[in-house]
């Protein structure tokens, strides 16, 4: 944000406006203390993490056809260290990306200004300093809430939250809030986002998700004070990465399953030839790689979405009549940057490329690609089979791991994956992923940092697809019916506490406006809250919850 000044927050409240009945005796003061122990116990609990954490901001610019554009954007990616409070270590080539991002009156995005967007206060929410006026209960997917408005004492000093909090019923801790951190200045500028917690065991919610946006694009008053109308987002993911009770757990589940006892000696054939020794020894390359990107939360475990992933690759070899060996796997890069590569026969994509890719057939097209280059031989260094390869700092991985392919590669590769293609089941659709490809070359000088890839390629978009049945020309309109690429999250949600992706299942919304398409933009996202009922999954300490007071209002 611009010059954000990370002060000592200290809000406070004041009793809300609720009826307490027979039935449910807890007074308002009450309800709005416990609410503010919930708070100060989240701010402690919060504090032995290192979650990894992604903003992505996008500039905009008005349009005449469909409201707004995309019209630059920057890209920060670090892990949080919020033991003494909050702050941000980056990682790798993202020191450049924040550099020298001034505008006039030398405001500038501080990445750490977003981080702290994960409180309503982090040091004094107290009756002291603030005023909380009860609204209404609303449920949140399957969680209700009370809501309140949330408003400082006068004098409680600058940088106090204003705005909106939604506190589940059940042990009053705050999981949205929605707001600012007070006004503009001639020094500083807070400016509006929405803040989502979700639950990740027995009354321990996190920070997942933040939303930010100032400006419009036809607002004259942000224009005069010298800056861009922005939307931006940050994802915070990797909470048990490394943890020490994710450690013991696994340490625990060790254990000797067999019933007799196990004989070192088999009279079976299982020496391995020198090519079964070879295949082998560049799968460990390829374990080693990804078992040490996954540590670092930068790649999701295995899951639903690898699974999506493999489906189509098997459909591609089948009815291609291949048989790889050994067979492909796909993984998904946590990143939001749109990057695709290969390690061995290990085909990564990015969370952020699937989130855009509009349809299966899209999808194809990008996993044919990067099967090229595995049918092609184009192989991984096998150095990294050794352990020893892989002891690298953090802060270094983005330079020292680079899956990226020379161009004579990629296009030995496209070719081999328009065969592909031309022979599946996706050939009737291959038009829509031209047009994916056309509409990302179209905005690419938009989106520079969002199609710039950490560890592997571009997305190829000057590959053209042989049999494709349309083909958008530059500056040319798509068929009203089609949607060229999705929003980012228009696909795949996560688990911020172990990593995992899902596939969003959402609704059908009917006819989509062509306003309402906004390929590759930031969007605003709303959580479906549910709560965990895994009993291994860890259990937050803090204040025990007392019944709410009834709720007086129709």
């Amino acid at each position: 944000m611009y010059s954000l000044k990370i002060l000592p927050a200290v809000l406070a409240l004041i009793a809300m406006p609720l009826a307490a009945s027979a039935q449910q005796p807890a007074s308002p003061n009450e309800v709005v203390d416990k609410i503010v122990a919930q708070e100060h116990a989240e701010v402690q609990l919060l504090r032995q993490y290192a979650p990894m954490v992604e903003t992505y901001i996008q500039y905009l610019r008005a349009d005449n056809e469909v409201g707004s554009v995309p019209h630059g954007d920057k890209y920060f990616l670090g892990r949080a260290d919020m033991s003494k409070g909050l702050e941000l270590e980056t990682l790798g080539v993202n020191h450049r990306l924040f550099a020298g991002l001034k505008e006039f009156f030398s405001m500038e995005f501080v990445p750490l200004g977003f981080l702290q967007m994960i409180y309503v206060d982090r040091d004094g929410l107290d009756r002291n300093h603030y005023r909380f006026e009860y609204a209404r209960r609303e449920f949140l997917g399957e969680v209700r809430c009370l809501v309140f408005d949330v408003v400082p004492l006068p004098k409680s000093g600058r940088g106090r939250f204003v705005g909106r909090i939604w506190v589940e019923d059940q042990n009053y801790q705050i999981v949205r809030f929605n707001g600012a951190y007070g006004g503009p200045s001639l020094v500083s500028y807070y400016f509006n986002f929405d803040s989502w917690r979700v639950n990740v065991g027995k009354n321990l919610w996190v920070p997942a998700f933040i939303y930010s946006e100032e400006g419009g694009v036809n607002d004259k008053k942000t224009r005069n004070i010298g800056y861009k109308p922005f939307r931006a987002q940050t994802r915070i993911w990797g909470y048990n990465l490394g943890h020490p009770a994710r450690r013991e757990e696994e340490l625990n589940k060790v254990v000797v399953e067999a019933p007799t006892e196990i004989t070192d000696q088999s009279e079976a054939a299982n020496d391995y030839s020198p090519i079964q020794a070879q295949r082998s020894w560049d799968r460990q390359a390829e374990d080693n790689i990804a078992e040490r990107l996954e540590q670092q939360g930068l790649m999701a475990p295995s899951g639903e979405v690898d699974k999506v992933l493999g489906t189509v690759v098997n459909n591609l070899e089948v009815t291609n009549s291949l048989d790889i060996q050994p067979e492909i796997r796909c993984r998904v890069l946590m990143t939001s940057t749109l990057e695709s590569f290969t390690i061995g026969h290990t085909i990564v994509l990015s969370r952020g490329l699937i989130d855009v890719l509009p349809d299966e057939a899209s999808l194809a097209a990008i996993l044919a690609h990067e099967m090229g280059h595995v049918i092609l031989g184009h192989r991984l260094d096998s150095q990294f089979g050794f352990f020893s390869t892989l002891l690298v700092g953090e802060k270094e991985t983005f330079r020292y791991f680079d899956f990226a392919r020379t161009p004579e590669e990629e296009r030995a590769a496209n070719q081999r994956a328009s065969e592909l293609l031309k022979n599946s089941p996706y050939k009737t659709s291959e038009g829509t992923a031209q047009l994916f490809l056309q509409a990302l070359k179209n905005r690419s000088k938009q989106i520079p940092n969002l199609i710039s890839p950490n560890l592997g390629d571009k997305v190829p978009t000057n590959w053209t697809l042989a049999s494709a049945e349309f083909s958008a020309k530059p500056n040319e309109k798509s068929p009203a019916s089609v949607i060229a690429a999705l929003p980012l999250g228009g696909r795949i949600k996560i688990d911020p506490w172990d990593d995992q992706l899902r596939m969003l299942k959402s609704k059908p919304v009917g006819t989509i406006a062509e306003s309402e398409k906004m390929p590759f933009q930031i969007t605003h996202f709303l959580f479906y809250l549910t709560r965990q009922s895994d009993n291994s999954l860890p259990e937050a300490s803090g204040p025990v919850a007392t019944k709410l007071p009834n709720d007086t209002k129709p």
